[in-house]
């Protein structure tokens, strides 16, 4: 291998830097008689040819990689370049033209890792370091490799409005946000990840764009559709070529041009398409058909629809779409049995928890086509018993289910340790694929609140509409506990939830640090070897008291991977210890207690059945 490999996507669109120097620019505008490149600060204006599909083409020796440009509009308005790999200021401001070949990659021949060693840790770029940049979080990798982390997976960095915000309101999707750093610094990132051997994830949002920035509906009003709605607005029309090439490119520059080893995919229940292709399929097909043989491609959805048939499995047990899901099921049923709470969308678990954490261990939904009370008895969900493990993402804390409450209290902050060191020991040791959100791992109390920077009416809009999500909630039911949420746009609610990061003597920090670092070293020993190719409806459980289960998986070694768990706050009797060698137990003697018939409160137990993992 060369010193160093460049990489670059071509895309049909934007600004591309050719082999001569010059600058080709392309521009869809189909509701603009004209078009100029502006070449800034000079103000030099380059008429761009109008072709009859409503492109606008320009080929040019006067705008080399570093010029700064925007497209003037017919009325005079300037505005950015929707396929912006750059912007020299914020999302309202020019573009700037990239040449990505200036970067030489250290690790390209770097193939990524398989998806079974996945361990998922979720951080936000601007709160997970002091520095709040793409160089802040290069700077914690190896703290991150050496707690068992394998993956490390950023929230959207697309270009939003603002100095803040968690990502999901981008109007610029193919350029990172300049207060975390350049185009060049992100790749730097991911080539520092993959020489410490960890996988880089990126979120990406194609449900909508964020309400400020967002000018295609001045030059290409018909991007959306009156057809249907979602809770942004109008949706995206995604039954046009132009639209779908936008998602596709998308999803490609992010995999190729700065070599992520995966994609998550946020709310894709809000991406309404009823073209006879789903634009998910699309995408998924166009992404595993483009990236170069033996590289790993790993792509995960969001969709509280619930809709399996994305993760099904082809021919050996690939997945010739979405590897897996982010099952929101897992953490609601976990919550109500931690905490007790019980309203807005909990109340869907508040009865027979126990056996929905039965089904979402060994099935991976909860909800498979059963009615939802909270969604006003609407039948939510696919079935999913024939598929693997692996198919699920299963946490206990993420930003949303931290963010969205009202006072983003993590779970150190409403449970006892005891309870929250049973359910760690659950997700991390279970063959699903576990993620962390930052700075659970070391148990940190602070809040993680949702913060974004709107002002005026939008800033009102946003700062009323956040109060008004938690109607639903009992403890909310007031309005004048609603007024108590933290404003989103409030430096301090930005402020407060950038990690604090302990010393190395914080007993109560290296204690969770301890904990979480030797769980995931026993999985990466004793169980991801074992779960390769593990088959389908190979998990079953067994309820043996209200609070109490048993739950087995059949995994593809042949050995039998078994969970005995009481989350009560009592012993519970009645188990029978299953024969095969115990790897974990979270008080001594456990194993012991069970061959008696009883467990502790708040105890969990691991077994293996059958022959040592291979090699």
């Amino acid at each position: 291998m060369p010193a160093t490999t460049r990489f670059a996507h071509q895309m049909p669109f934007g600004a591309t830097v050719l082999a001569d120097g010059s600058t080709w620019f392309r521009f869809h505008a189909p509701a603009q008689p004209e078009v100029a490149l502006v070449l800034e600060p000079a103000g030099t204006a380059l008429p761009m040819t109008r072709r009859d599909d409503g492109w606008f083409e320009l080929m040019t020796d006067q705008a080399p990689a570093g010029t700064q440009y925007r497209y003037r509009l017919a009325d005079g308005m300037r505005v950015p370049d929707p396929a912006s790999r750059c912007q020299a200021e914020d999302a309202h401001g020019p573009s700037v033209v990239i040449d990505p070949m200036d970067y030489g990659w250290q690790t390209g021949d770097w193939q990524g890792r398989p998806w079974q060693e996945t361990v998922l840790y979720e951080l936000h770029t601007g709160t997970f370091s002091p520095e709040g940049t793409f160089d802040g979080i290069l700077r914690k990798l190896d703290y991150l490799a050496g707690i068992g982390v394998t993956a490390v997976e950023l929230m959207p960095v697309a270009d939003f409005p603002g100095r803040r915000g968690w990502g999901y309101d981008g109007v610029l999707l193919f350029a990172p946000d300049r207060a975390y750093g350049s185009p060049n610094d992100l790749k730097r990132l991911v080539d520092e990840a993959h020489a410490r051997n960890l996988m880089v994830f990126m979120d990406v949002v194609y449900n909508h764009f964020g309400p400020d920035g967002n000018y295609l509906h001045l030059y290409a009003p018909d991007f959306f559709t009156e057809r249907h709605h979602t809770p942004w607005g109008a949706a995206i029309d995604f039954g046009r070529r132009v639209v779908r090439d936008f998602y596709v490119h998308n999803a490609l520059y992010w995999l190729e041009e700065y070599r992520f080893d995966g994609l998550r995919f946020d709310a894709v229940h809000a991406i309404l398409d009823d073209s006879e292709r789903h634009i998910l399929t699309e995408i998924a097909e166009t992404v595993h058909h483009s990236i170069s043989a033996g590289r790993e491609a790993h792509l995960v959805l969001e969709n509280d629809s619930n809709e399996s048939r994305f993760l099904d499995r082809g021919f050996g047990g690939n997945a010739p779409w979405y590897v897996a899901q982010w099952n929101d099921d897992y953490h609601h049923v976990q919550h109500v049995l931690l905490t007790g709470e019980t309203d807005g969308y909990y109340r869907d678990y508040a009865d027979r928890t126990i056996d929905w954490l039965g089904r979402v261990l060994t099935e991976g939904f909860a909800y498979q086509g059963e009615p939802s009370p909270y969604r006003d008895n609407a039948p939510r969900g696919e079935l999913s018993a024939h598929l693997p493990a692996l198919a699920f993402v299963n946490f206990i804390q993420n930003h949303d289910q931290v963010g969205n409450r009202g006072y983003g209290e993590r779970l150190s902050m409403l449970v006892e340790p005891e309870k929250l060191r049973a359910a760690v020991a659950i997700m991390l040791l279970g063959p699903g694929v576990p993620l962390l959100f930052m700075g659970e791992e070391w148990g940190c109390k602070q809040p993680f609140l949702y913060f974004c920077d709107f002002h005026g009416e939008l800033g009102e809009a946003v700062r009323k509409g956040r109060r008004e999500e938690f109607v639903r909630f009992e403890q909310f039911a007031d309005p004048k506990m609603r007024e108590t949420i933290p404003d989103p746009n409030a430096d301090e609610t930005f402020a407060t939830a950038k990690l604090d990061w302990p010393g190395e003597a914080d007993p109560w920090a290296q204690g969770w640090r301890d904990y979480y670092a030797g769980l995931l070293g026993l999985r990466h020993d004793a169980i991801v070897p074992r779960l390769s190719g593990t088959k389908p409806g190979a998990g079953h459980w067994q309820r043996w008291n209200d609070r109490a289960l048993t739950a087995r998986w059949q995994l593809n070694d042949g050995s039998t991977l078994i969970l005995l768990a009481n989350l009560a706050d009592t012993p519970a009797g009645g188990c029978d210890q299953p024969d095969g060698l115990l790897i974990f137990e979270t008080h001594p003697g456990l194993a012991e207690a069970a061959a008696r018939g009883t467990l502790p409160a708040w105890s969990v137990a691991w077994f293996v059945e059958g022959p040592p993992p291979q090699a």
